[in-house]
């Protein structure tokens, strides 16, 4: 039986999710990963947060940092010069894309925004938080029936823990006191809670948390049959999608390391990058649908960090409690996780999400001197992500006439929030201090985060239900116009929404995976014939 060849731009949670799917789909066919950056662990796509070791932890943090990745910068073939000295990168293991030196982008009204270059993509460096999506988050387009289905097998590709750290007596104190301030104001069903989670509990009470390696599974064992038609190739970067009318035939790829260029011919093609540089991989290959780069949405982040009050947790939680807590989490001090809880969107009350993450330490070092050093029941960090509503006025362009740091179509992005999120982002403020005021106090007041913090990247490359000019990909994920070219990531996603976006945009991937590998198998069928 002939092979055919699928060629995968980006080796994240998404693009890990095409390759599973059409392999286990299909025994004829065969995919190559493509990933500009290097590999950070031993197992591909691993999590660098089960990495217990701090010096090896930032040393893989430092790898994927791409223009801004310190000593590494080279081992990413990017010549020292790209990056002014001193400029700081917007999360460990990210790097801004408006990083100030030669080559980079132009971000002003949107200063956060940032990327991770790494095998397994941001899955390398997320906070594995995978609520679904609910009421007008989901994709309306995509039927419900088939939406459960799809949303249940990307729980599965993530290892999904709906219940992470229910038996933290912490935890669910910190419930009990948010259930007693918001309890009677939110529906059935849609009340505080456990965040669900990517992840699987260990024996000594931690987690190894989900990375682009647990999607792959049996594609990175020698042992299944399945590695044999799979191929991941680190530090090598598409440089264009070649195709010849409506048609794909491959991509022109760059090896990093030795800077060869050359064609790898291929019968699809999936671009499965982040928000911004999958679009900017498409507008340099010369595929510019007219909705390419716009209806740019994140989630507007309101956070603070609040001490826990000693007299409050104790009439949920006893002193033994907290002493086993702080027993199992001495196990694994490097992850500082210790509970995840929530207060999920609904509508029309609580239109926004709020994510409380318990820790024996606050994010950010305090005076020996403040009334809050060493508090004994720990800290909560917590925050309110908004929804932002999609404007073609909001986007990424592309520049025909200057380069970035790798020689692509420079990027400009231009984003502002209206008056529809300021009213939201007013509304979870106060929400964010009531929820505070009844858990402690703060030692960081709440706060807006600048644009592009959240990492949540949206739109750019829309689906939609009709090629009207307002979406980049049908409902397949499929761009319009091409027979074998599939999108897949954040940027597929056309609505409003609070939720963490991973999940969503696996689902979406496991059904154009299903729907490109019924293609492929088609037309290999009547190749035969």
């Amino acid at each position: 039986m002939s092979e055919t060849t699928v060629a995968v731009v980006g080796s994240g949670p998404v693009g890990s999710a095409y390759a599973r799917v059409l392999l286990e789909s299909d025994p004829g066919i065969r995919v190559v990963m493509f990933e500009a950056g290097p590999q950070l662990t031993a197992i591909p796509g691993e999590s660098v947060r089960n990495i217990a070791d701090p010096d090896e932890k930032a040393r893989a943090r430092e790898m994927s940092q791409g223009p801004q990745a310190g000593a590494f910068r080279e081992s990413l073939g990017l010549p020292a010069g790209v990056v002014v000295e001193g400029m700081f990168t917007a999360r460990q293991g990210t790097h801004l894309l408006d990083f100030g030196g030669e080559g980079s982008a132009h971000a002003p009204t949107f200063p956060a925004a940032a990327a991770a270059t790494n095998v397994g993509g941001q899955g390398a460096h997320w906070t594995c938080a995978i609520p679904r999506p609910h009421g007008s988050e989901k994709v309306s387009f995509i039927p419900d029936d088939e939406w459960d289905d799809l949303i249940g097998v990307a729980e599965g590709l993530l290892h999904a823990k709906s219940a992470a750290f229910a038996d933290s007596a912490v935890g669910e104190a910190i419930r009990s006191l948010l259930d007693e301030e918001f309890g009677a104001e939110l529906p059935e069903g849609r009340g505080v809670g456990t965040l669900p989670v990517a992840g699987d509990p260990q024996p000594d009470g931690s987690m190894r948390w989900t990375g682009a390696d647990v999607v792959l599974g049996p594609l990175i064992d020698p042992a299944s049959p399945l590695s044999e038609r799979f191929e991941l190739r680190d530090l090598t970067l598409v440089r264009s999608v070649e195709h010849d009318g409506p048609r794909v035939t491959g991509v022109t790829i760059e090896d990093l390391r030795t800077r060869e260029t050359s064609f790898f011919a291929a019968d699809a093609v999936v671009v499965a990058g982040d928000a911004f540089r999958s679009p900017q991989l498409l507008w340099a290959s010369g595929i510019r649908p007219r909705a390419l780069g716009r209806y740019l949405t994140e989630h507007p982040v309101v956070i603070s960090t609040v001490a826990l009050d000693g007299d409050r947790m104790s009439r949920f939680a006893t002193e033994e409690d907290l002493a086993a807590e702080l027993e199992r989490r001495s196990h694994n001090p490097a992850d500082p996780v210790a509970a995840v809880n929530r207060i999920p969107f609904s509508e029309p009350g609580h239109p926004f999400s709020l994510q409380v993450m318990y820790a024996e330490q606050p994010p950010f070092p305090l005076d020996p001197s403040h009334p809050a050093a060493g508090n004994k029941w720990g800290y909560v960090n917590m925050g309110y992500g908004m929804r932002k509503q999609p404007r073609v006025d909001d986007g990424v362009t592309f520049s025909d006439d200057e380069v970035d740091y790798r020689g692509f179509p420079n990027m400009t992005i231009e984003y502002a929030l209206t008056e529809a999120e300021e009213a939201e982002i007013s509304a979870a403020t106060e929400r964010l201090r009531r929820a505070g005021e009844a858990l402690g106090t703060f030692i960081a007041e709440p706060r807006l985060m600048p644009n592009g913090s959240s990492l949540h990247y949206m739109g750019t490359m829309r689906m939609g239900p009709a090629d009207d000019g307002t979406s980049v990909a049908d409902a397949w994920s499929h761009v319009w116009g091409f027979d074998n070219l599939v999108v897949g990531g954040n940027g597929l996603i056309p609505t409003a929404n609070t939720v963490n976006p991973t999940l969503m945009s696996v689902a979406i991937a496991v059904r154009g995976a299903r729907r490109l590998a019924s293609e492929l198998s088609a037309a290999t069928a009547e190749a035969v014939r």
